[in-house]
Parts: C-alpha cells; structure tokens; sequence
C-alpha cells in the first residue's frame, strides 16, 4: 500500500486516478468475435468454448435435469442463506417500485409518468475464478419484480460443461430458465445480436472480466443499453482513531481478494491507525486462499494521512468510491455531506460484504469514479419511464396560447399550426 501524509489538495487528483489498463487494444479481437457470433450464431459459441473455457458443449444451454439435478447438489446450508438474501434483496426492491401519479399542471392539462418494464434483458453472470452466484440475486430479483417479460442468463462453463448448481439452483428459485453456457464477449455478442438459441435483449448486464467490460460498451454504441460503466471492484475506508484496525484491515481485503486490479484505499486522522492497519492486512493476507490476487491489488492502493474528517470527506467525493465505509464515531456528522458513492456502509459493524451479499442493497455498482453521475443497479435500472399527457378541450384553449407564442419564437410554424388548427375548431363549436 502505497502510504501520503497529510499530501497537499493539489495532487489528490492525481491521487485519485485508477490503475488504467489500455483495454482499446483489446477492440481489435472482440469485434472479430462480434462478427463470428453475428454470421455463425450457435456453432460460433460453441467454437469459442471450446477455444476460451477449453470444453467441448454438446448443448448451449442448461436442461430442465441439470437445472432440477442442482438443488441436491447445493449445501442445506448455503440455500437457507440464499433464501434469506433472497427475502431480504426482494424486500428492499420491492419498496423502490414508484406508484403512478396524475398531475394537473394547469386547468385540463393532465400529465402522468408510469414505470414500465423493459420486455428483454440479458444476464452475464461469471463463472471463473468465482461463480457469482450473489450477483445472479442481484439482477434477478428486480427484473422479476419489475416484470420484465424475457430474462436470459448467461455464464461461462466450467471444463466438464457444467455449470455451478448454486447458479442453476439460484436461476430455479428466480424463475429463470433459459441459462446459456457462454462467457465472455461472445456471450454479450450472442445477448446483443441473438443466435438460434438466445434471443437478442434490449439491455444487458453483469459484471465480468476487462473482455466482458470492453464488449459491453462495445455493444452499447450498437444500440444496445448497458447497465452501468463497470470495472475493477473498488473501496474506500474512513477510519478515526474509533476504528478496530483489524475490522478495517479485513473490509479492505474483502475488496483486492476479487482481483489484481482492484483498488482500495484507507484514509484516516491517525498515522498509528494506518500503522496498525497495515499490520493487520500483513497477517489476515497470510491466510486468504486468493492472497496472491490481494497482495497485488495492494499494490496499487492507497493509505492517506489527512488531518481532519472534512478532508477525509472531502477526498472520497474526489475519488468517488463503488463502495464507501465510515468507520469512524459520529458518522451522522459526515453522512449527510456525501455526494459521490456507490453505496455507503455507517459504523464499525457495518461491513462492505452485507451489502455484497444479503442486507438487501444491490451491489451491482459504477465503479473507476462513474459514482460522480451514475447509480447503482436497482428497480428503475428494469423499467422505462413513459410520460403520458391528456389534454381537454378547455386545457387546449388554457394552453394554446403559450404554446403558439413559443412554437412562433422558434421559427417553427407547423408546431404552432398542430395547436392554432384545434383551437379553431374549437371557436366554431
């Protein structure tokens, strides 16, 4: 971890700035895949498993015996707790839905917005190094409750062509049935063009490796939505001289184990905090199974020394966190002054892990600064708003006028007309 003490706010931005890979060098080959999906459908995923995942498919997607054969084959334990996040995701979810609401802006000028579901929506949920299955929670469960009408999932398979049974078993639960065994750029290929055996989405989205990453906002320049601009996981940790170091030394892990390019960074009030983190991160890395994948993302984090918690918060609205954690006493002083984060976690037993998990909050978050402008995955994410407007006879000729003046204004003569020609008739009645 690289470590700053008290360094100036004229180089935090320089600070700020992510571990950048050139992933334009990777366009090149992704568009071939493209075109290999777009001109060979199905046999073009096949190929491409067995080229990228080394398995040779003798079927592109999941059966009903696989899908029903999973459950056994998932731990008595680990359903109860898929069910109990399940429970608790659906709940928070299901209170973002937004009830419709008529406005009468203006005598006989009625106006109203409704949330209606996007009809196709596309999955990608990894399989590799660590099959997510959580995040298949994640995106499933508001698409459910948004009530989109087609739900494809993708995921890559595993060298016997199988898939993880907590995925399949989670995909029962959810209600989804076409499971593709496919992964990475083909995968959002076949999701964006279609094949003979996936049907081509409106949107697209999940997580995925810097091939998954690049596709995806490939594929959105071609029409295709994408949830949000993802990257490598990221998080930020303020900790004060309340903080336990260990309990800080262990949310910065549960980051850098996802990968060697993920981020983490710890700013603090104490110098003999940083201190103690960093002993703690010496002796919990030991014992990590993915210890490689952490101790390089620690590489490339960072530890800084500020010298009061407005600087503290000051600089994580720069950084602008995925994920953002206030180990520090009194964090209803700092909360409400915010303004750049995926999702906050308040207090020392508030870890980044429940969020990623079970609390019910989606962790499906913009990463690599995007918390500047964009949201997190949630309902709306499922739904377009259409706005609807109904116009009475009486609302015309209390409107028409306004509208005339402004039509006129802009040189726009016939969008003046489409009102004047109404209110004639109007007059004549």
């Amino acid at each position: 971890m690289r470590k700053f003490i008290n360094p100036s706010p004229d180089i935090w931005a320089e600070l700020v700035k992510r571990p950048t890979k050139n992933l334009e060098e990777l366009e090149p080959g992704i568009l071939q895949t493209f075109q290999l999906v777009q001109e060979q459908g199905d046999a073009a995923l096949l190929q491409l498993a067995q080229k990228y995942d080394g398995v040779q498919l003798q079927s592109l997607l999941a059966s009903e015996v696989e899908i029903a054969e999973a459950e056994a084959k998932v731990p008595q334990e680990l359903k109860e707790a898929i069910l109990q996040a399940y429970s608790n995701i659906q709940l928070f979810h299901t209170q973002q839905a937004e009830p419709v609401r008529q406005v009468e802006t203006m005598n006989g000028v009625n106006c109203w917005r409704k949330s209606v579901a996007i009809d196709k929506v596309g999955l990608y949920i990894p399989g590799g190094t660590a099959p997510l299955f959580s995040t298949l929670l994640m995106l499933g469960v508001p698409a459910r409750i948004a009530g989109c009408r087609e739900i494809i999932l993708c995921t890559p398979p595993a060298k016997d062509g199988s898939i993880h049974p907590a995925i399949l078993y989670t995909a029962s639960l959810l209600g989804i049935t076409h499971i593709v065994k496919a992964g990475g750029a083909q995968a959002v290929a076949a999701m964006a063009f279609g094949t003979e055996s996936v049907p081509a989405v409106y949107k697209i989205f999940g997580p995925g490796n810097q091939y998954v990453t690049v596709a995806k906002q490939l594929v959105s320049k071609t029409g295709v939505a994408i949830d949000l601009p993802a990257g490598p996981s990221e998080v930020l940790v303020m900790a004060d001289e309340s903080a336990n170091p260990a309990f800080v030394a262990a949310d910065l892990l549960s980051q850098a184990e996802h990968g060697d390019d993920s981020q983490v960074v710890l700013l603090t009030t104490s110098e003999e905090i940083l201190q103690q983190v960093e002993q703690e991160l010496e002796v919990q890395l030991n014992v990590l199974p993915r210890r490689e994948f952490a101790a390089k993302a620690l590489e490339n984090s960072l530890g800084v020394v500020l010298n009061s918690r407005q600087s503290m918060l000051n600089f994580s609205n720069l950084y602008a966190p995925e994920h953002l954690i206030l180990s520090v006493a009194d964090f209803e002083e700092l909360m409400e002054g915010i303004t750049n984060t995926g999702s906050v976690f308040l207090g020392h037993y508030s870890p980044e892990s429940a969020g990623d998990y079970a609390s019910g909050t989606n962790h499906t978050l913009p990463t690599n600064g995007y918390a500047r402008a964009y949201s997190g995955v949630s309902l709306d994410s499922f739904v377009k708003k259409i706005t609807f407007q109904y116009i009475t006879r009486e609302g015309l000729q209390n409107i028409g006028k306004t509208i005339e003046t402004m039509a006129e204004a802009e040189g726009l003569e016939a969008h003046k007309n489409a009102v004047s020609i109404r209110l004639k008739e109007l007059d004549r009645v």
